[in-house]
């Protein structure tokens, strides 16, 4: 199995630990990801807010790009660079007075023949859980998880296809299949505050400790996400949350490539742990998941 790559901002900086299991993920499970050479930022949500045909331009970019590798199959990670990927590859499709004003701005033609997934998607629905479950080399036992969504995987369903709309399960389907046992609750899919981190924090805070208190609520010892922002977002501001609202979160928030990488047998000193504000390491040697 080989793809494109597309790693995206966040992932070659602040989500570093999500680019570094990822790779080591893959490349346990045999999946080969090229990265493509001088990509550019999808725009996130800085373009689409300011300039539409930008925000289309940016990511018809990369995948002309992959196109160029001879892949016509793209897989990223980051939820808002899967999104702008995807939507631009509708517009792409669909719209000939969008797409031919694009093809003039990026000067090639693109009718939307690069495929795009998330990385979750290949582990879950391509490479299958059977086959994850028969390369599990330390089920995960004795850990709960919130699994969270956030907003982009799921929508729009139009355009993403991912999973079900407002109870998505493949995060889900994932952590059962390594031993972790996820707990029902109601905000799998509820905004943490997004794009919102820097410019309106009082917002970022409040969506953030909502979250955070249903998973404590439903006996969550950890949040597992998908998406960069929402694990900055729901990480990095925990002391702020708890000095605002009088709380005591202490929760650390994992990638769902850095438990299955555990799970995989890979070495936690190569998942990126360090990385993390709440500190996940007195967690996972509770749970003789790490010893070093």
């Amino acid at each position: 199995m080989k793809y494109a790559y597309f790693p995206g901002c966040s992932l070659h900086s602040t989500a570093k630990e999500y680019d570094l299991s990822t790779k080591e993920v893959a490349k346990a499970l045999g999946i080969e990801l090229v990265e493509i050479p001088d990509w550019v930022c999808c725009g996130a949500t800085p373009a689409h807010i300011t300039m539409h045909l930008l925000s289309l331009a940016l990511p018809v970019k990369n995948l002309i790009l992959a196109k160029k590798m001879d892949s016509y199959e793209v897989v990223t990670c980051c939820a808002a660079c899967f999104s702008r990927l995807k939507i631009a590859n509708k517009f792409m499709q669909e719209d000939p007075v969008h797409r031919e004003k694009v093809e003039k701005i990026v000067g090639q033609q693109y009718r939307g023949e690069v495929s795009v997934r998330h990385f979750l998607d290949v582990l879950v629905n391509i490479f299958g859980l059977k086959n994850i479950g028969e390369r599990v080399t330390k089920k995960i036992n004795g850990l709960k998880v919130a699994c969270y969504y956030g907003c982009l995987l799921t929508r729009p369903p139009e355009v993403t296809g991912l999973d079900d709309l407002e109870d998505p399960h493949l995060i889900d389907d994932l952590m059962k299949t390594i031993g972790v046992e996820p707990v029902e609750w109601p905000y799998k899919t509820e905004c943490c505050g997004a794009s919102f981190s820097l410019t309106k924090t009082d917002i970022v805070l409040k969506l953030s400790c909502d979250i955070l208190q249903m998973a404590h609520d439903e006996g969550a010892q950890a949040i597992v996400v998908a998406c960069p922002l929402c694990q900055s977002n729901l990480d990095l501001r925990q002391t702020m949350i708890n000095k605002k609202y009088k709380k005591s979160f202490n929760m650390p928030i994992f990638y769902f490539t850095q438990l299955l990488g555990l799970a995989l047998g890979i070495e936690p000193n190569k998942l990126g742990f360090n990385k993390h504000i709440v500190n996940p390491m007195p967690l996972l040697r509770e749970k003789e998941l790490a010893v070093f």
